[in-house]
């Protein structure tokens, strides 16, 4: 991802009001963000329990999602839903987001199941042991990068879509 400044991740919210985007914390460690280890930037807000933030770089330029994560817990150990990783050594949870724009204000929402604390990019970069002799466990890593990708683009395209 390429990196964003503060004054842009506070600008580029689509779903957040002027006072939840100037009160937003920033993530620990947001001066040191290997930029290039990261599909997007994600983190959970240590001032506001179950509150979130994304933000994704598109064509356009960077895009800010506020998420709210809900308050039940599955029962079952869930499988993320950008990731996908079988082998996750982090929690799922179910995350909410206001629409953009109209539908947003009218009280339309969209929600997936992520990890909890967005590990995703580290997720699936890990290395798993080749299956069978043969198999190509870089083009493997790299497809799931790319799956990553799409669906966090998917997830972005779901929300600005209310606009």
């Amino acid at each position: 991802m390429l990196p964003v400044t503060e004054r842009e991740i506070r600008a580029c919210f689509v779903n957040a009001t002027l006072r939840e985007r100037n009160n937003l914390t920033l993530p620990a460690g947001f001066a040191d963000l290997d930029w290039d280890a990261i599909d997007y930037l994600g983190w959970r807000d240590r001032k506001y329990d179950g509150i979130a933030y994304v933000v994704v770089r598109l064509t356009d330029g960077p895009v800010g999602i506020l998420l709210k994560q809900a308050d039940a817990r599955s029962r079952h150990k869930s499988q993320c839903s950008w990731c996908e990783d079988v082998h996750l050594p982090n929690d799922v949870a179910f995350y909410g987001a206001k629409r953009a724009g109209k539908a947003g204000r009218n009280g339309d929402s969209v929600g997936t199941l992520v990890c909890e604390n967005f590990e995703c990019s580290a997720n699936v970069r890990r290395r798993h042991p080749a299956p069978y002799q043969g198999y190509d466990v870089e083009a493997a890593r790299a497809e799931r990068i790319e799956a990553l990708r799409e669906h966090v683009a998917a997830f972005t395209a779901r929300v600005l879509d209310g606009d």
